[in-house]
Parts: structure tokens; sequence; C-alpha cells
């Protein structure tokens, strides 16, 4: 984990360089890194893609995402004018070997103005299909032979299953060490995800409670308003399981259940979460019929607009079985967590978007207040909201103010806003300067890959296996399906949320 900021000279090639995702994030958030002083003094930004554009339209349509969707607003001209020259254009097409060769001239010139210290990274914003031309042509090239100043980072989905993850963890390895490869899950970028490891491991009254012994369940809610939209060719492959528990969640649930780790060096880290992930118990078919649950919305209303249904939706199957929701109760059974439930669920068209992971502490072992006095009595808990809110709080009971002794649950809050006045920096910025400092902390490794699918293989093949016939099974701006309240209601919780922030 970084501390200070000294960066080598860095070239930083994208591929899919007029793409939605370098439009949208990679392209702000390397615009605001060089605003905060945090870019390399000699850089270069070369995007690629088929369509022939020349570096001064390039760099303009650049600017128009950065003006739409950086977190800073509109660009600075002086900032601009500086940043822009470092941007450059390559055409070129990943399938044919022949237009690799002026990409190559250009990397060789930024590498001997640069010096012999130069990096190169090779962000790969592209779809899986074309990572093996891309890296058998790096290769060919000989563009990624020096182990320690050349990276490759790779945005999710990791594989489909565990078969194609594994194939490709295997295509990576064979151009590219797993020290050069950086597998991206922008979640673990965000600001109070990665709040929630100083927050465990920097303060001492936090772990002897941390254990079966005192939490009597974690929920972790990943939820969206919002429909697949465009992405409906891409969803209708995937599901919500695939998309978000397999990655997103289950690396919030390995923050949250790994042990303490001896330091913060990127594998010593990396190996602790997958010690939970070795020790979460595997799904048999009795585990798949009671502790899971599928969902896919129907049509409703949000915000008084009416939205379709999911199998309404552009480039979906009409009589699709691919689920938008799913809630599973997991288990880690080590000595920490024997017995205690992981409650996860995520899904699209909810009520609210939100992000939220709830600790619930056991009750007290003997209620010393009269009954009376009690009835809004709460189990204690530890609140820590991503999004859209960014705070922690504790939730404890305590005496309302008058002569009577009345007891109600009390809000211990930490707001980012409300602390601290520097802004946030958004997830990609975070990473990509993690990149070129070559900390892989926050970044997935191969075996961390495959042993998350290993463990939903199981869920995958039943759900694919049999058909739902109850879909869709929960309405537009819902909580999802009823069976999901079912799920955690016979164990004697629910699902927990926060009211939503009216400022």
């Amino acid at each position: 984990m970084k501390t200070s900021i000294s960066l080598n000279p860095t070239i930083i090639v994208i591929f899919g360089g007029t793409g939605d995702l370098n439009m949208r994030k990679l392209a702000p958030a390397l615009y605001n890194l060089y605003a905060e002083g945090y870019m390399p003094e000699k850089f270069a930004i070369i995007g690629t893609a088929r369509r022939p554009l020349t570096d001064d339209k390039f760099r303009e349509t650049l600017m128009e995402g950065v003006n739409s969707f950086s977190r800073t607003g509109k660009v600075q001209k002086h900032k601009w004018d500086n940043f822009s020259p470092n941007i450059h254009y390559n055409s070129v097409d990943v399938k044919d070997s022949a237009s690799f060769d002026t990409l190559k001239e250009n990397i060789d010139k930024f590498k001997d103005e640069f010096g012999p210290e130069t990096q190169i990274i090779y962000y790969l914003a592209v779809s899986p299909d074309l990572f093996p031309p891309i890296a058998k042509r790096l290769a060919k090239f000989k563009l990624a032979e020096n182990e320690d100043n050349c990276r490759i980072v790779v945005e999710k989905p990791f594989g489909k299953d565990l078969e194609t993850a594994r194939e490709l963890n295997e295509l990576l390895k064979q151009r590219f060490s797993e020290k050069q490869i950086y597998r991206i899950d922008h979640y673990l970028g965000k600001e109070t995800v990665q709040n929630i490891m100083a927050f465990r491991f920097a303060n001492s009254f936090l772990e002897p409670l941390w254990n079966r012994n005192y939490i009597d369940h974690v929920q972790i809610s990943v939820t969206e308003q919002l429909g697949v939209g465009d992405r409906g060719g891409y969803y209708d492959g995937s599901g919500a399981l695939r998309d978000m528990i397999q990655n997103h969640l289950l690396q919030l649930l390995c923050i949250i259940g790994m042990e303490t780790p001896i330091n913060f060096d990127a594998d010593e880290i990396r190996d602790k979460k997958v010690d939970v992930l070795k020790a979460m118990r595997p799904f048999s078919a009795e585990d798949i019929r009671f502790n899971t649950v599928r969902g896919q919305y129907a049509k409703g209303w949000i915000k008084g607009d009416e939205v379709s249904a999911y199998r309404s939706e552009k480039d979906v199957d009409k009589e699709s079985n691919t689920e938008t929701f799913a809630a599973i109760k997991f288990f880690v059974d080590n000595w920490r967590w024997k017995g205690i439930p992981f409650y996860v669920r995520t899904g699209k068209r909810l009520s609210q978007t939100s992000s939220l992971i709830t600790i619930q502490f056991k009750d007290v072992p003997h209620q010393v207040f009269p009954a009376g006095v009690t009835e809004h009595w709460q189990q204690n808990r530890l609140i820590i909201s991503i999004q859209p809110e960014m705070s922690i709080r504790l939730q404890v009971q305590g005496k309302r103010p008058g002569l009577d002794m009345t007891l109600n649950p009390v809000d211990m809050v930490f707001d980012y806003k409300g602390t601290y006045t520097t802004e946030s920096p958004e997830a990609y910025e975070t990473l990509l300067l993690d990149v070129m400092t070559g900390d892989q902390t926050q970044f997935m490794r191969a075996d961390q890959v495959e042993i998350a699918w290993e463990l939903l293989m199981p869920v995958i093949n039943a759900w694919e296996t049999k058909k739902s016939l109850s879909f869709p099974n929960y309405p537009a701006d819902s909580w999802g399906p009823e069976d999901a309240e079912a799920l955690i209601a016979r164990d004697g919780f629910h699902w927990f949320t926060l009211p939503l922030n009216k400022d």
C-alpha cells in the first residue's frame, strides 16, 4: 500500500481508446490525477482503436468525456493545455499484426525520450475475446518483455465460469508474470471500501469483538434502481450472480472476514482474502434450494415513469432465464466465523441505489431494563455505507432525554463529507495510481478469481439447468422477490437499509 508517491516516466497504452470506459472513467481519472499532481513528470497516453483519428481529434473526444464525467467538473483550460499534449492516438486493429508496427514505433520513441526507467502500462479496455490477439502481438513485437517495467490491466469479467477463468489466466500467464497482471475491480478502489481495512486494523477495540462470539450475522447489499439499460446483450449472458456476486460482493465479504495481515504487502493481503474463500462452505443441492434466491424484474413505476420488464429490454431474450437479482447465505467455516451467516444480495430495478455492509452484534446476555422502557430495543449494529452516503455508523442504545428511563437506538456517525473538506478520489483514480506505483493490493490474483468461481459454480449450474417458472417475480421499485425476505427472516433477521438523505 502506497504511503508516498514517486513515479518513473510512464507510457499508458489504452486498447479500446475510443470506447465508453475510456470516455467515462479512464480519461477523467487520468486528467484528475494530473490536475492534482499525481502523474509522473514524463508520461504519454496512447489511445488505440480501429478507426483512423488524428491526435487533435482524439484529444477533443477525451476532453468531452472529462467535461461530462469528471468528479471535478469541466476541465481547467490551463491544466488541459498542459495535459493534452501528452495524449496520442494510433489506429490499431488488434487482429492485424501489421498495425502494431506503428504502435511499436511510437512506444520506442517515447522510451528513447523518457529514458531506461520508463514503465509501460497496457490497459485492455476491450471485450475479453480480444485479449488473446492483443497478448499474442505484444509478445511478437517484444512490447512486454521487461517484467519490472511492464504491466497489463484487465477489466472484468474474468471469465464466464471456472473453465473460462482458468483459460484466461493461462493465456495471460503465457505472456506475463503474475506480478505484471492487474485484474481491476473498481469496487475495491472506492474510498469507503479501502477505509474498512483502516477501520478494522488500526483500531484495537474492534478485534476482540470481530468474531463469532460477538457478531450475530453480516449483511452485504449492493442494490441498483437502474435496469440493464443498453447492456442487455451482455447482461443476458451474465446475470447478477456473475456480474456482481462473483467479484464485487465476494471481495467485500473477504475484507470483512479476513484475518489480520502481518503487514500491508500486496500478496500478504491477497493471501488472507484467499484464506476466506477457501474456508467458505461449498454448496450442496440442499443449500442451493434453501440458501439461494434468484429474481427477475417485472415492469413497474420509478419516480413517476413506467419502466419495462427485463424481458422487454433491448437485446434481451423474451423468455430469458437470466437473474437480475440474487441473494445468498454464505458460511465461512473457520475458527473466527464458524456458524455465522453472511447474507449477500444484489439486484437491479430495486427501490434505491446503495451499497451497504451491516454487521449486527449479538444481544446482551441479560436484559436488566424492564420491558416497558425497551419497546424500541435493537441489537448493536456497525453499518458501513459505501454509496450514496459515505459513512461508518455504530448503532447503540441510549437513554432518551427526559425524567423517565426510556431507551432508543442512537447513531454514532463518521461521515466523510462532514469530517473532511477534501473531495474523495474516484475509484479509477486510486486504482490507476496503484498500477503506476506497482501496488497490487487492490487487484485480484489468479487464485482469487478461480476459487470464487469454484465456489459459485454449483449455484450457476443449478440455476442454468433448471429454468425459473416464477420469472418475473418482483416488480420494479421493490426490494426484490419475497423469497429473499424469507431467506433472512427464517433466521430471525431482516434486510437492513438506510433511509435516503433528502438533502
